[in-house]
């Protein structure tokens, strides 16, 4: 019996909501989980935050092999793979006896966030649709922007319900019985006839290289990429202390921290309808623009914040878009899915380290100084990605 190929549409809806609890049960995680945890248990609260970033080391360090593997079998078997490494690490989590135990649960739930996060559901997007995988991707990148929105609550219910311990364990089970039909039924499709079309009318991305300094290229790009996760990263995490920084009470800061999502979400919508019209290095160069515009206006006092949460907040939620949208478009559908698994490594390593450095500046040189040193690092990713431009103009 033969199954009809969902459409996109319906690929993408499935992957999504995949996304959604990818997201919701693990990197948001902590958000929610840790103060249970360290008050159930007694473990330090540095180490049960710090299991997120063990999870996104692991991730980082198997990100090229799961960019090959996805590059000669396509999609399916590693997203169908972090569906049951999803649910060991968090089931895992939830039987945890002690500290070590838990930190290794979090290594297997690292597995599972390296092989069903977006950088490997954008290389088997763009396996599966080639070059024209930049619109599933963007509409992608919409239903993870909700994945703290609808995660936070249900995980504060659950918890509340049935306990940390039972909250992992209905995740677990969620992972199995919704998240891995769901994909299941979402990677029907062949990859590699589409991957081989794409590859006819991209044949700059197989035979010829893409540019006779393809190399520089791609080490651009992934400075650039790695500079606006680690920014990200420390910033998502540190948000609420900045905005107390600059007087503002903590009952409003967390206020002004629920105008982030929608700001991201809302730059997406932007990027969703008009990003046909112009080639994906303009995403990345607006993307850099607003992180860094955000950051500066960090520095000003209270009326001015919100714009800092929505400017920033637009920026870094269009970086996921360029992520997977940049690479494809750059070398092309055929290498794709192996240059986005190089490509993911250094971004996610500094991710997962990014926070603590972050922390560290704080607690060594101030606030002022943190920001100073992330808004530098923000205006050197403009220039990065201007000379990135400059060397690829004349392909776009």
């Amino acid at each position: 019996m033969t199954f009809r190929e969902p459409g996109r549409r319906a690929v993408v809806a499935a992957l999504g909501v995949v996304q959604i609890l990818a997201w919701g049960t693990s990197f948001y995680i902590p958000a929610v989980f840790a103060v249970p945890i360290v008050t159930d248990t007694g473990w330090p609260l540095a180490f049960v935050v710090g299991g997120v970033s063990i999870g996104l080391l692991v991730a980082g360090l198997i990100s090229p092999q799961v960019g090959r593997i996805i590059d000669r079998h396509g999609g399916r078997p590693v997203l169908l793979a972090s569906s049951f490494l999803y649910a060991a690490g968090l089931a895992g989590i939830g039987l945890a006896p002690s500290l070590p135990f838990y930190l290794a649960a979090w290594i297997v739930l690292g597995l599972g966030m390296g092989t069903g996060l977006y950088d490997a559901v954008f290389s088997a997007l763009g396996r599966l649709y080639g070059k024209e995988a930049r619109g599933p991707i963007t509409n992608l990148t919409l239903f993870g922007g909700f994945a703290s929105t609808l995660c936070w609550p249900l995980s504060a219910f659950m918890i509340e319900s049935v306990g940390w311990r039972g909250a992992c364990f209905v995740y677990a089970a969620i992972h199995l019985f919704v998240a891995l039909p769901l994909i299941a039924y979402a990677m029907q499709a062949k990859p590699a006839a589409v991957s081989q079309a794409g590859a006819d009318d991209a044949p700059a991305a197989d035979d010829t290289p893409l540019l006779k300094h393809e190399t520089l290229v791609f080490a651009m790009l992934a400075l650039v990429m790695t500079i606006a996760a680690g920014i990200g990263s420390i910033v998502v995490v540190h948000l609420l202390i900045f905005l107390q920084a600059r007087g503002v009470e903590f009952a409003m800061a967390v206020t002004f921290g629920t105008l982030f999502g929608p700001a991201q979400v809302g730059a997406r919508m932007v990027e969703r309808i008009f990003g046909s019209h112009y080639h994906p290095i303009w995403t990345m160069i607006a993307c850099c623009a607003l992180m860094a515009l955000g950051l500066a206006l960090l520095f000003v006092s209270f009326p001015l914040l919100v714009l800092v949460i929505v400017l920033y907040g637009a920026g870094y939620g269009i970086l996921w878009i360029a992520r997977g949208t940049l690479p494809l478009a750059l070398f092309g559908p055929v290498r794709f899915p192996r240059l986005m698994g190089k490509l993911a490594f250094p971004s996610l390593i500094v991710q997962a380290l990014a926070p603590s450095i972050g922390a560290l500046l704080i607690e060594r040189s101030g606030v002022d100084a943190t920001i100073g040193v992330l808004t530098a690092f923000a205006f050197l990713n403009v220039v990065l990605i201007g000379a990135l431009w400059a060397a690829c103009r004349e392909r776009i």
